[in-house]
């Protein structure tokens, strides 16, 4: 997107963890295309900076640091208040699954590892985010669950079990936070992304087969998904989980 064609800014502004690639990127392109700023986070400075450079740089800054870091969330919403003066909305993104096998044979510490990141990372951001914006002035919070944590995930129980997590705090903070912030998450399937290639790489045509949309999914499919439930079009829309997943579930069916 040139500058040229950036549209009028909305006035709002968007703090996306994880969002250097992938489907935290899509959920950033998708609010800067809208005329959102954006903060986005990550580990890798680098990346982050080709991020920003790609996505407008008049529109978005980075910040980078570890999610589970409380000092990083403390700083990124800091950052984000001095240089747009607000935090409307807050997509929790960032993630890692970081092992592959059958639960009886999990080494704990990996286990922990990835709770701090895809579950209380989230929760600490939306701490800050409460705190310094949100609290006294609404806005909205969408968590980036995953169908893994909706139904059994073979070999992924780990992250299922965090993605369930998920789900449960959107349900949580939707009570707490509500009326005045509404937050939801998005369930995705398989996402075309580098954190996901294991799960298709070198046989994408047959994972494909699965989705009845004939297609895996795509990181603006995300990105359109976070931009409708941080939209006025989803103002009656709070503590749900919108699965976006090619249809994959109707597969679950008896016959």
């Amino acid at each position: 997107m040139t500058a040229q064609e950036l549209p009028e800014l909305s006035g709002k502004v968007a703090l996306v963890t994880g969002a250097s690639r992938g489907i935290g990127y899509g959920v950033a392109e998708a609010l800067v295309a809208r005329g959102d700023r954006v903060c986005i986070t990550g580990r890798g400075e680098e990346a982050l900076k080709e991020a920003v450079e790609r996505l407008g740089a008049d529109r978005v800054i980075a910040v980078a640091g570890k999610a589970h870091d409380e000092a990083h969330q403390a700083l990124a919403v800091e950052r984000t208040m001095e240089a747009f003066g607000r935090v409307d909305f807050l997509i929790n993104n960032a993630g890692t699954n970081p092992v592959f096998g059958p639960m009886a044979e999990l080494d704990l510490n990996v286990v922990r590892k990835v709770y701090e990141t895809n579950v209380i990372s989230a929760l600490g951001f939306a701490q800050q985010t409460w705190k310094a914006w949100q609290k006294d002035h609404g806005g909205a919070i969408v968590n980036i669950a995953s169908v893994a944590g909706l139904t059994a995930s073979p070999f992924v129980g780990a992250y299922g079990m965090s993605k369930a997590a998920m789900v449960n705090l959107t349900l949580q903070l939707a009570h707490e936070f509500a009326p005045v912030v509404r937050v939801n998450a998005i369930a995705p399937a398989v996402v075309k992304t580098k954190f996901a290639t294991a799960l298709y790489e070198g046989r994408e045509e047959e994972v494909t087969a699965g989705y009845p949309l004939g297609r895996l999914g795509v990181p603006a499919d995300i990105g359109g998904a976070a931009a409708f439930l941080t939209s006025g079009q989803s103002d009656w829309i709070t503590g749900q989980t919108l699965v976006v997943d090619g249809g994959i579930f109707l597969n679950a069916g008896v016959g």
